[in-house]
């Protein structure tokens, strides 16, 4: 199993220098992936491609970019723009949102998510490819080539958490990359669904890339507390809050990653044994557990 990092958005003026910043230092550290949300600050893919052209080596990803702002030629487009600037290491995280975000905010139809993704990824998968896309469908059409330039294969990854979105992970994209979900469900849910999925329409395994907050510290209850406050939206969320009830979570801080050192190793090593292929650690830590959470999590890097 491979250990990433989940960065912290930065703002400001000088926000692209800062995930650089951030960028470099994970690949120091030694970290095999780096993945950066796309919510209401910076454009993930744009930013990816500003600040991690500079820094070599280190996987970089969305995790993820809503596709119904988006056409999915568009989105092509940029995903192949941004694999150009960074040589070939982009991870392209890709999902859904949730339907108070594409109904209230952007004023987009959500009654047919699972169809929608279906053939958002039709036309997606061969532009990524360099082939041209014929797609007449009930909520995407498509008749386009791009002759934008490619570095190679981009891996598509979808959030995916229910049944149908699982298995269409599992069949068409190259796997999921998760938020918010504990490791019961990740055992007994997610890697069997995506795994079987794959299977069946002969696939090769796919990548389950598993993001939780990870604190080393010595006062757990503190920072359960802390994450049931700062990640409340998650618990009420209906895709995530579905996750925590599989989970038997009452809400975000009781799938948070924490404990000493020894237990916070006990805890990520089990999704490896569950099937994870890349855990994303998003560093919760305050003051001084910042450093011993970073330094546990550079020690589980093989």
């Amino acid at each position: 199993m491979r250990i990433g990092l989940f960065l912290d958005e930065p703002s400001g003026p000088d926000a692209i220098a800062k995930l650089e910043d951030r960028i470099a230092r994970a690949a120091a550290d030694g970290f095999a992936t780096a993945w950066v949300s796309n919510i209401f600050g910076l454009d993930a893919l744009t930013a990816l491609a500003a600040a991690g052209s500079r820094v070599p080596g280190i996987e970089l990803g969305t995790a993820v970019v809503p596709t119904y702002p988006r056409h999915p030629a568009v989105l092509a487009q940029q995903a192949l723009t941004t694999d150009a600037a960074l040589g070939g290491r982009l991870a392209l995280g890709i999902g859904l949102s949730h339907k108070v975000v594409v109904e209230n905010m952007y004023g987009y139809d959500f009654a047919r998510p699972a169809r929608h993704m279906r053939e958002y990824l039709s036309v997606l998968r061969p532009l990524l490819r360099g082939e041209r896309a014929d797609v007449d469908g009930e909520t995407v059409t498509a008749h386009v080539e791009l002759g934008t330039p490619r570095a190679g294969e981009v891996p598509v990854l979808l959030a995916a958490l229910a049944p149908r979105m699982l298995r269409l992970a599992g069949e068409v994209a190259d796997g999921t990359v998760l938020w918010m979900t504990g490791p019961k469900t990740v055992a007994g849910h997610i890697v069997p669904a995506i795994t079987e999925a794959a299977r069946d329409v002969g696939r090769p395994a796919p990548r389950v890339v598993c993001g939780l907050p990870v604190a080393v510290t010595g006062d757990v209850s503190a920072v359960r507390a802390r994450a049931d406050e700062v990640l409340a939206m998650y618990g009420q969320l209906p895709s995530y809050r579905a996750m925590l009830d599989r989970e038997g979570a009452e809400g975000p801080g009781d799938v948070v990653v924490a404990g000493d050192e020894d237990e916070v190793r006990a805890q990520i090593e089990a999704f490896a044994a569950a099937g994870v292929t890349d855990f994303a650690a998003s560093v919760f830590a305050t003051g001084d557990d910042v450093a011993r959470t970073r330094k546990l999590l550079a020690s589980l890097i093989g």
